[in-house]
Order: C-alpha cells, then sequence, then structure tokens
C-alpha cells in the first residue's frame, strides 16, 4: 500500500512497458523515416515524414526531441527545414562517440518509424539584422542550414570549430554552406584565441552574433565579446553539449 503523496510502484516491466507506449503516444507525434544520405563517416541527412508533421507551426531554431528505441530517452535534434503541407522534415545528424543517439543514427533504416516531441523553442532567432556571426561546430550545421533559408535580413558568416576539418567542409559543400571558415580544434583551445580575434574584428562592424554548440567555447567568447563592449542584445547563445553530459537543449 502507498503511503499518502507516493507515487504508485510499477511492479513489471510489462507494465512499464505499457505506460511508456501510453505516454509515447500522448506527448509524440508518429512518422516515418523517408529517406537517409550518408554524406561523410560521421554524418546522415535524414528526412522524415508523417501526417501529424503536417499543418505544423515551426520557425528556424527551433527544436524537436526524437525517442531513441528504449523506454523514454530521447535525443534532440534542430531541424533544416519543415514542409508543413507535405509533412516532412530535414535533419542533419551527427555521429559522435557511442551514445543511444549515436546508435540510433547508426541504426536507422527507410521505412523505420519514429517518435518525435515538437518543434519547440531553443534558440529565438527572430528579429535578426544584418550583418549577423553564426559560430557553432558539427553540431550546428543544420542550424546553419535552417538559418540561411529562413533569414529575411541577408546572407550570415558561419565558423565552425571542428575536429576532422576535410569532413566537415565535404558536409557542408554538400548542404550548400561551403563558404563557411573552419577551424581546427586544438587539445587545449588553444584554436579559440583565434576565433576571439576575428570575433572582436566583426564586432567592431556591428556584426550580431548567435553562438552554439559545445558550453565552454561559447562561455569563453561571449566573455571576450562582452568584455571588448558588445551588448548581450547583439549575442544569442544556446550550448548544445559539454563533455560527460547529456541533455543541454
Amino acid at each position: 500500500m502507498n503511503e499518502p503523496g507516493q507515487q504508485p510502484q510499477i511492479s513489471s516491466q510489462a507494465s512499464q512497458g505499457r505506460v511508456t507506449q501510453m505516454l509515447l503516444r500522448w506527448l509524440m507525434r508518429s512518422a516515418r523515416i523517408a529517406a537517409i544520405e550518408t554524406l561523410s563517416p560521421h554524418f546522415r541527412l535524414i528526412e522524415i515524414e508523417g501526417e501529424a508533421l503536417k499543418d505544423v507551426a515551426w520557425n528556424a531554431g527551433q527544436k524537436i526531441q526524437v525517442a531513441m528505441r528504449a523506454g523514454l530517452s530521447a535525443r534532440t535534434y534542430t531541424p533544416m527545414s519543415w514542409e508543413a503541407s507535405s509533412g516532412r522534415t530535414r535533419l542533419l545528424a551527427f555521429i559522435h562517440g557511442v551514445g543511444p543517439g549515436s546508435r540510433w543514427v547508426s541504426g536507422l533504416r527507410e521505412g523505420d518509424t519514429c517518435q518525435l516531441f515538437g518543434p519547440r523553442r531553443s534558440l529565438d532567432l527572430t528579429g535578426l539584422e544584418a550583418p549577423i556571426v553564426l559560430f557553432g561546430d558539427e553540431t550546428s550545421f543544420g542550424l546553419a542550414a535552417a538559418l540561411r533559408d529562413n533569414l529575411q535580413a541577408g546572407g550570415a558568416l558561419h565558423m565552425f570549430e571542428t575536429t576532422d576539418v576535410a569532413e566537415s567542409r565535404r558536409v557542408l559543400e554538400a548542404i550548400s554552406l561551403g563558404e563557411a571558415r573552419l577551424i581546427a580544434r586544438s587539445a587545449d583551445d588553444a584554436h579559440l584565441a583565434a576565433v576571439e580575434a576575428e570575433m572582436l574584428r566583426l564586432a567592431a562592424n556591428g556584426a550580431r552574433f548567435i553562438l552554439t554548440g559545445k558550453a565552454s567555447s561559447i562561455q569563453r567568447i561571449s566573455r571576450a565579446l562582452k568584455a571588448a563592449g558588445v551588448a548581450s542584445s547583439r549575442i544569442k547563445a544556446k550550448a548544445y553539449w559539454a563533455p560527460g553530459k547529456t541533455g543541454l537543449d
């Protein structure tokens, strides 16, 4: 018997499975994998479609959360595009490490079903005015594509720190972002000094900044910009990951 205020205890794996499926039906949108394109060893371009994705309001910068195959675990992705009339969205998935997200992407096949939650607010890109600088890394490529296709104030300059410059260049060219500037990561983050210097130069020309990707990189660049007198209103930031942590976004 449960004491007052306690939640009932689920007594079996079967019961847990039923509860999970019930929650998924209530909270998630059902969809299927319409197409998968392997752009490189670590990147997959994924198209997802379904009736539940039709007539959905979406803005560039918003996120979706895709349920992994086991339990209620989910991973967050930033759609590159969303076709409300046909009920189709595109994701650029980065396979990094051996976590649930990487296993899910690596094992995907066309025709597989999936459950997703969203789109939901993540990074508000409304009202941006050029010139705009987007800084990030491999996890930011999808956002860059979405921003390019939805930015009414003109183009943006893209700057990414990346582990494999050659691979990232091939992927960016495949999604029509070949003009992006790529900076190779160094083990001690010494490469960020060059990023800071370029950001401060652009700030002097009135640029507005979108900082994404690794939490510590965002913090360092944001501090440098603010120390140089860049107003907080000119900086939007969203950390997508940090070493040893999950679920930042």
